[in-house]
This record gives structure tokens, C-alpha cells and sequence, in this order.
């Protein structure tokens, strides 16, 4: 009999509402009813899509007087692509599919809407044959000798 504990009390009582019912309008009407505290806290941003917080140079950056862009593939440049894409016979999704590339980017390329990548350029270079960067754009691309 001493394996009996007569003095422990076990008490049984409801759980607390949840995060979600404390947070309800009734919840917080019968909260301020019983004249308990609430904390009220406003989130910054809250319900939208901001993934990145506001620096205090915003200000400065909104009052720069330069307009900032991103260079754009010169006219020159794509009257080449398309000059030397004609000359092998080639559509603009024919050059997409042989450099892996959606119709679209050479569509941009040709019409000096892109952003240049080098990438690209490279792959462009090497199917019609011409330079598309440096000085001598729009000459022939010389074939380079393999050295072993």
C-alpha cells in the first residue's frame, strides 16, 4: 500500500482558446468586456507581397537626378543577327532552337530590346558566323585553331 500516493491532486481543466480564436472579433469583444489588457500591434506590410525591406537611402535614391537603365543590345548588333540569319536561311525560331534559346530573346535581340548576355552572344556568334562583339562587328568569325 505505500505504492499509493493519496496526497497528489490531479485537476482537470479546459484548454486556452488558439491562436486563431484569440485573435477573433469575439474573442477580443469578451477580453475588453472582462476588462483585461490588450496589446494591439500593427503589421508592417501586412496582406502584401514585400520580401525586401525599405533601406533608409530610399529617400536618396528617389531624389537622384540620373536616370540609372540597363544597357541595351545596339540597332547595329541586331541588323547583324538578322542580316546573318537571312544569309544562312534561318527563322528566328530555327536560330532559337539551334542555340537553345526561346524565339522571343532573338525577337529582343534583333529589335535592340535585350539586355546583352555573353552567354547568348556567343551562341548567336557561333551559328551565323559573325562578330557581334567588339570593334569589327559584323565581320566574319575566324575559326580558332585547336592546339593540343
Amino acid at each position: 500500500m505505500a505504492e499509493s500516493d493519496w496526497d497528489t491532486v490531479t485537476v482537470l481543466r479546459k484548454k486556452g482558446p488558439t491562436a486563431a480564436q484569440a485573435k477573433s472579433k469575439q474573442a477580443i469583444t469578451a477580453a475588453q468586456r472582462r476588462g483585461e489588457d490588450l496589446e494591439t500591434t500593427k503589421k508592417w506590410s501586412a496582406g502584401q507581397n514585400k520580401q525586401h525591406l525599405v533601406t533608409k537611402n530610399t529617400a536618396k535614391l528617389d531624389s537622384e537626378t540620373e536616370e540609372l537603365h540597363h544597357d541595351r543590345v545596339p540597332l547595329e548588333v541586331g541588323r547583324v543577327i538578322q542580316l546573318g540569319r537571312q544569309d544562312k536561311g534561318l527563322t528566328q525560331k530555327d536560330l532559337a532552337t539551334k542555340i537553345n534559346e526561346k524565339p522571343q530573346i532573338i525577337a529582343d535581340y534583333e529589335s535592340g530590346r535585350a539586355i546583352p548576355s555573353n552567354q547568348v552572344m556567343g551562341k548567336i556568334e557561333r551559328t551565323i558566323g559573325l562578330k557581334l562583339r567588339g570593334k569589327d562587328i559584323g565581320q566574319p568569325l575566324e575559326a580558332k585553331s585547336k592546339k593540343k
